[in-house]
C-alpha cells in the first residue's frame, strides 16, 4: 500500500507531538526541564507546516499557470497574484511562529 504525502506529513506531525509530550509534562512537574522547549516545537511546526503548504500549493500553481501561459501567453500577469497568495501562507506561519516565541 502506497502512502500519500499528506499522510507522511500526518505522521511527523503526530511524532513530533508526541515526542513534545514528555517535556511538557516535565516542565508542568517542574522537573529541571526548559519550560520554554515547547515553545520551540511549535514553532517550528509552525513554520515547517506552513511552508510546507505553501510549496505545495506553488508547486501546483506554478504548472498549472505555466499550462496556460503556454497556451495564451496573456495570462501571465493572472497568475503572478494567485502565487503570491500561495506565498503568503508561509509568511503568516512565519508570523506565528514569532509570536510563539515572542509571548
Amino acid at each position: 500500500m502506497k502512502k500519500s504525502f499528506a499522510s507522511r506529513v500526518f505522521l511527523t506531525v503526530l511524532l513530533a507531538a508526541q515526542a513534545a509530550a514528555p517535556l511538557a509534562a516535565q516542565a508542568a512537574a517542574g522537573g529541571g526541564g526548559d519550560s520554554s522547549s515547547g515553545k520551540y516545537i511549535a514553532a517550528g511546526l509552525a513554520i515547517g507546516l506552513a511552508c510546507i503548504g505553501g510549496g505545495i500549493a506553488i508547486g501546483q500553481l506554478g504548472a498549472a499557470a505555466m499550462g496556460a501561459i503556454a497556451e495564451d501567453a496573456s495570462l501571465s500577469g493572472k497568475a503572478l497574484p494567485y502565487l503570491g497568495l500561495a506565498e503568503g501562507v508561509c509568511l503568516w506561519g512565519f508570523l506565528v511562529a514569532l509570536l510563539i516565541l515572542l509571548v
